[in-house]
């Protein structure tokens, strides 16, 4: 499971200024159009992180919201922000009026794909870790048991890192592709497995297949997307990866029965590695990539496809006069450390490390074993009803993330996860519970669980790419979830140790001393993007103002 939510220290604002356009300027759906002086310089598909002619000449920017464009009449805001590294930018968000002859809902189902297969390989060896273990001989050695929980977070943690690189040298479509290739072959390692070792290279190559899908399927859709919907098409990749994880907790189900069934669990993830793959096939390129990369023909494909033919003309134009004069190249590994960019990125990914640290993982990967413990009989059915509750909360998510906004649902959720952590705790201390014990540990499951999909879970995934300038979001994105990967690689190769050690309330006491501190950090760190477009965004998190 993975999510998080992006944001900069201190009161990061827009600054507007007020503008009127000449007739010529139409409106699209898509996100951003970019105006003003012939000598802006852009990078990016569509972003513009200035140009070294305008420097140092653009100071301030007036508060203010105006912008009346005659030819449609469609209100849209004007922002001006100088940058801090000195580049100036003018973006204006792109919203129509009107039907679309095009549409991104197909192609978001796709790549949804690539999240189904993110949960079930995540979840998979929740119910069917104790029936391999015995049928690879390793019932007693919960340290190997470790390991084939935690190969697939050591591989995602490499894929992660791989497939912002990949993403920007092939493109999205055609990495989905590639990514479908270790997807298909670990799990049928893993369905076929005869020892220990090919379980654990089976799981790695899932993992790496799964470590490049949470980078490139929130990057794919946040790129297709309208803005006034990216909301809630970016919460989907976490509805289709708490899907997938609970796919993979109904599927064990059978094991009680059929104790060899473990094997078909792992071997059914073959099927959708392979529709990824064709569907890609299918579907159309990021159109700010295609002309970030001079391919402008194939761009107009791309927006016909997606957004209608009545668009192309207007978007190739704004997209290919955003993408002109830019003096700055690809951003390398290094950029992601500099002055101008190093405070959004490390708030990514202290994101990313909250959202492990406060347990959602533990919970998912051993939430039957801990069920069991409490004396609940029906423990992988009490798991089912957990992943049924992921999926609620994330779908109720979906429809309150372009409205109550993503930093009040980080900070309902984080204290959510609190109280609820706070609740197992003492029912397996607190002796007047302990006839509770059992519906207790189900119950607070359940309450962290749908915190978790509340605000937790969605929202960072989204807002990876959102609060990222386009010349690093592929490589900040993958570096946010190395963090993510990392992190949740130590916690389910640890847990079973650390919680023999000091008990499974101990542990849950400090999953709700984490999520304290995450709501702490959230209010103080995390400025709030609904309703702006990318380009927006970018200005607010780069600008002083």
């Amino acid at each position: 499971m993975q999510s998080s939510t992006y944001a900069v220290k201190g009161n990061a604002a827009f600054a507007f200024q007020r503008r009127t356009f000449s007739s010529n300027r139409s409106t699209t759906s898509t996100g951003i159009r970019f105006a003003g002086k012939k000598s802006i310089a852009t990078t990016g598909p569509l972003y513009c992180s200035g140009s070294k002619a305008m420097g140092a000449k653009l100071a301030r920017a007036e508060n203010g919201i105006q912008s009346v464009m005659s030819f449609s009449s469609v209100k849209a805001r004007s922002v001006r922000a100088q940058a801090s590294s000195g580049d100036a930018e003018e973006a204006i968000p792109l919203r129509s009026e009107g039907k679309s002859s095009g549409t991104v809902l197909p192609f978001v189902g796709v790549a949804c794909l690539g999240a189904i297969l993110f949960g079930y390989h995540l979840g998979v060896v929740n119910g069917a870790l104790e029936y391999l273990a015995k049928d690879l001989g390793i019932a007693e050695n919960t340290v190997l048991q470790g390991w084939i929980v935690s190969a697939l977070l050591a591989g995602a943690t490499v894929g992660s890192f791989t497939g912002g690189a990949l993403a920007d040298k092939f493109g999205r479509t055609r990495t989905f592709q590639l990514d479908a290739i270790p997807l298909a072959i670990g799990a049928f390692l893993c369905a076929t497995a005869q020892s220990v070792q090919t379980m654990i290279v089976g799981r790695l190559l899932a993992g790496i297949g799964i470590g490049i899908s949470s980078a490139i399927v929130p990057l794919y859709i946040s790129e297709i997307s309208p803005t006034e919907i990216r909301g809630a098409l970016g919460s989907v990749n976490q509805l289709f990866i708490c899907i997938g994880i609970l796919a993979a907790l109904i599927a064990g189900l059978p094991l009680a029965a059929n104790p060899l069934w473990w094997r078909t669990m792992f071997g059914v993830a073959v099927i959708p590695s392979v529709l990824l793959a064709i569907g890609m096939a299918f579907s159309p390129e990021s159109p700010r990539w295609l002309v970030q990369q001079g391919k402008v023909s194939q761009a107009e494909k791309a927006i016909k496809t997606l957004y209608g033919k009545e668009r192309v003309v207007e978007l190739v134009r704004d997209l290919s006069t955003s993408g002109q004069g830019s003096s700055e190249p690809e951003a390398g590994w290094f950029d992601l450390f500099s002055s101008r960019y190093w405070k959004v990125v490390s708030v990514g990914a202290a994101l990313f490390l909250f959202q492990q640290l406060a347990g959602i993982n533990a919970v998912v990967y051993y939430s039957t074993s801990v069920f069991r413990s409490a004396g609940i009989q029906s423990d992988v059915a009490a798991s089912a009803l957990v992943g049924a509750s992921n999926v609620f909360g994330t779908a109720v998510a979906s429809s309150l993330m372009d409205k109550m906004g993503r930093k009040s649902l980080l900070l309902t959720s984080f204290g959510g996860m609190a109280l609820s952590m706070l609740l197992l705790s003492l029912s397996f201390t607190w002796k007047a519970l302990a006839a509770y014990s059992g519906t207790l540990a189900v119950v607070g499951t359940v309450l962290y669980v749908l915190s978790f999909s509340l605000g937790a879970g969605p929202v960072p995934a989204l807002l990876l790419p959102e609060i990222f300038a386009s010349r690093i979001r592929a490589k900040a994105v993958a570096l946010s979830l190395g963090m993510h990967w990392i992190s949740n690689f130590v916690i389910g190769l640890y847990f079973l140790s650390v919680v023999t050690r000091f008990g499974i309330s101990s542990v849950y006491l400090g999953f709700a001393g984490v999520c304290v501190l995450a709501v702490l950090y959230i209010a103080g760190n995390v400025v709030e993007t609904k309703g702006r477009s990318l380009e927006e965004i970018e200005l607010a998190l780069t600008t002083g103002v």
